[in-house]
């Protein structure tokens, strides 16, 4: 778009006349959209089925096409207080109760198994599948029938695939709303912080507020109508950390203009023609990350970066479009009490100024010590596993992890989810020795025939089942059924899909992460206009993103008290890290290309630094503190993102922009080559610029 159209649409946009029609179109429209979306309901979080074509696909599969009966199976589990043996009485109570849970409910019940230790007892009680929130609802029923008959000295509990699946919807009860306002009250908070005035904090956060609203009824009819599965909370985390950077950075260019023109509406003008490239292309950085995703094989890594990608672009657009008329309608005294006004101007330079400055006397020195000092942050991920086990994925106790537990303490590990093995060959003695002789193979059982070709049996393992342990047995099977059967042989069962969707998530790290990188590279080069600044701009980015995953990973254990990331934390770290964390890049640059038109380099780089140093360490501590909310949803993987993303984006902001871009910006011009590929070449420039004061000043 060039420059005469931004200020013909800047003009319409602050104009006394042309600000009131803006608002009140942008306000029908919102209200409208509001309206015609707001009867369409969220769709329901991933169910956790199986990777579209893997193996265990394949087996769940063929036993629902060659199965007459379709039943969903959960363990009753009870266990003595304080790890007390069971006495007989205890026992045959237990079992009598169960019976009746079956018969009140419908359920068939199987053989009551005791354990060796005779600390625990479990029974399988199972169902006619109808649907998935029937499960549900026959679970949660047996729930509550356990509950209301007690037996003293007897820990009863239920576990199972659909256990766990009820314990996550029970565990996000109420936390979607208790997320998004952790979220505005210290968007709120650190905005009044930052403007210091009763008034103008409000106007951004209503505005973001908007945006998340409206982001939120387009998310719903992007997964109804797509059949895509998301997490509310992130979607919210991140239309209002991103949407109230953006109106960081456009009030801070207007309060600067307010100081040098007497028109509020002028220097509304006039900062938003200067902040739109900037704000469109970090929002536009963003999105195309995000759409990445869409490329993804995990569903709910998929859904996610659709309707993030649509919230984001609402979020700048509201920006953009609809907070201009509501800063040129609210006029200088929204700044009250400290209006900006012509001939009261700031501090010619201030902390990050002269950090830059200093940066900049040994530029070469300086860049090579900071990324050091990221290379170290950045080794935190050597000791780090990836990958969660089951138990782990919940940060507080919850019932189904808790009985899986007892499973795993009282009971052979493998006996509550056996692996399923189909064979096509006729004869699968052979197979069965070679896995019988895996040192984590407890036992294997008997075949039986699934059709005319496959045939079906199970094999049982010494690890838990949620185990890295079990997980490396299911690669071990498929590699010894590949070497010693020249039939076709599936894996599958829990275990086999949790290792499936392990590899997915892996492969999609591997696939987008490279992806995410060129996006941000070709905006880089877009905004510099020369290869040579992007790809260093680039590589800094994505040192800083590894050391934010370093750093994260070891706070977060010692938080969380697991040494392991779930499996979905790179990735999605990685995306919001390298594309949120290029808009500050993004942010600097550009105001030195500006500054540069006025001065030499030496000089137009404190200036920038002096003048974006307070709105982008403000937009860093709004988003670092946004993303840190996440920390009071349940489960692990998003307590793990909120930390990994705070820290980053901490680091980004104090350490990235503040020393090391100055320094590497004095590096990459001291030769002949010119920073920006629109910029005089600056080989008559010092080899080391060091500015002067008045200079600095300028």
């Amino acid at each position: 778009m060039k420059l005469p159209v931004l200020s013909r649409l800047g003009d319409t946009l602050t104009s006394r006349r042309g600000a009131r029609r803006w608002l009140a179109l942008s306000l029908l429209v919102i209200v409208l959209l509001l309206g015609a979306l707001s009867g369409i309901d969220a769709p329901p979080r991933a169910s956790g089925a199986p990777v579209e074509g893997s193996d265990s696909a394949r087996v769940a599969q063929l036993l629902r096409e060659n199965t007459t009966e379709h039943r969903t199976t959960a363990l009753l589990v009870a266990s003595g207080d304080d790890a007390q043996q069971l006495d007989p009485f205890q026992v045959e109570r237990f079992t009598a109760q169960s019976r009746d849970y079956a018969q009140a409910l419908g359920l068939s019940s199987g053989s009551v198994i005791r354990s060796e230790d005779r600390a625990a007892v479990m029974v399988p009680l199972s169902w006619d599948t109808v649907s998935e929130m029937d499960d549900r609802q026959t679970l949660t029923d047996l729930r509550s029938s356990i509950a209301a008959h007690p037996i003293d000295g007897v820990q009863q509990q239920v576990t199972g695939s659909t256990a766990f699946a009820v314990d996550i919807t029970g565990a996000f009860a109420g936390a979607d709303f208790t997320l998004l306002a952790v979220t505005v009250a210290i968007v709120a908070i650190l905005l009044i912080v930052t403007y210091r005035s009763p008034i103008l904090w409000l106007l951004p956060l209503l505005v973001v507020g908007l945006a998340d609203g409206l982001a939120g009824r387009v998310a719903n009819l992007l997964g109804t109508s797509l059949g895509l599965h998301f997490d509310a909370g992130v979607l919210s985390v991140l239309v209002f950390g991103a949407g109230t950077n953006y109106a960081l950075l456009l009030i801070s260019r207007y309060r600067d203009e307010l100081r040098r023109q007497k028109d509020h509406r002028a220097a509304l003008r006039t900062a938003w023609v200067a902040s739109f490239e900037a704000i469109a292309t970090s929002n536009l950085t963003v999105v195309l990350a995000l759409l990445t995703l869409g490329l993804a094989v995990m569903d709910d890594t998929r859904g996610l970066g659709v309707v993030c990608a649509a919230g984001l672009l609402i979020a700048a657009l509201l920006v953009l479009f609809l907070l201009p008329p509501v800063l040129a309608l609210a006029g200088r005294k929204a700044f009250w009490p400290l209006e900006p006004r012509p001939g009261v101007a700031p501090a010619p330079t201030n902390v990050f100024g002269r950090a830059a400055h200093a940066a900049m006397r040994k530029p070469a020195l300086n860049v090579a010590t900071l990324m050091v000092l990221l290379l170290v942050l950045a080794g935190g991920l050597a000791g780090t596993r990836m990958g969660l086990d089951q138990t782990q994925q919940f940060r507080t106790q919850t019932e189904s992890a808790s009985a899986m537990q007892q499973l795993v303490a009282h009971f052979p590990a493998g006996e509550a989810q056996p692996i399923t093995v189909l064979s096509d060959g006729k004869d699968t003695t052979a197979l069965r020795e070679t896995f019988a002789g895996l040192a984590d193979v407890a036992r294997v059982a008997e075949p039986s025939t699934l059709t005319s070709t496959w045939q079906q049996f199970s094999v049982i393992t010494h690890a838990d089942p949620g185990s890295q342990q079990a997980q490396a047995l299911i690669k071990e099977l498929r590699d010894q059924a590949a070497v010693h059967s020249d039939a076709t042989v599936l894996v599958g069962g829990q275990i086999a899909e949790q290792y499936d969707n392990h590899q997915g998530h892996l492969r999609d790290l591997l696939l987008i992460a490279p992806l995410i990188a060129a996006i941000c590279l070709l905006m880089l080069g877009w905004l510099t206009r020369s290869w040579r600044t992007a790809v260093a701009l680039g590589f800094v980015n994505l040192l800083s993103a590894a050391a934010a995953l370093g750093v994260g990973s070891v706070v977060s254990s010692l938080l969380f008290q697991i040494n392991a990331l779930d499996i979905q934390v790179p990735l999605l770290a990685f995306v919001f890290l390298v594309a949120l964390g290029v808009d500050y890049t993004i942010f600097l640059t550009q105001r030195v290309r500006q500054d540069l038109l006025e001065l030499p380099l030496h000089a137009a780089v404190p200036r920038a630094a002096s003048r974006t140093g307070t709105v982008i360490t403000s937009a860093g501590m709004v988003l670092a503190g946004v993303f840190a909310a996440l920390a009071t949803l349940p489960l692990t993987v998003l307590g793990q993102l909120g930390v990994i993303v705070g820290l980053g984006v901490l680091v980004d902001t104090f350490l990235v922009r503040t020393l090391l871009l100055p320094a590497l910006f004095a590096l990459l011009s001291s030769g002949r080559h010119p920073l920006f590929g629109d910029q005089p070449s600056t080989s008559t420039q010092p080899a080391h610029p060091a500015a002067t004061e008045s200079e600095i000043h300028a």
